[in-house]
């Protein structure tokens, strides 16, 4: 039984994938400041809901402007949980 090897990524895409790993685990550490556990749920699920729904994309640009877009939902993320502390 041979198992076919996935296609190795380039220096680029590989980085990409490290850039939305971090984005995503820096949005979860900022969801677990949020005070109510009703609200911390619901944020998890539209996380997550919106990582894999763009998870398809593999054109570079497109990648880069996901993150640049996940990078200003969690600013508005922090900024909206220090206001409320």
């Amino acid at each position: 039984m041979s198992k076919i090897a996935k296609p190795a990524l380039s220096l680029k895409h590989f980085i990409l994938k490290q850039e939305v790993k971090n984005l995503y685990r820096k949005i979860f550490r900022a969801i677990r400041q949020v005070p109510d556990q009703g609200h911390q749920q619901e944020l998890k699920e539209w996380a997550r809901r919106d990582f894999r729904s763009n998870a398809h994309h593999t054109d570079e640009i497109t990648i880069k402007m996901y993150i640049k877009y996940g990078e200003r939902c969690l600013k508005e993320l922090e900024n909206t949980i220090s206001l409320a502390k």
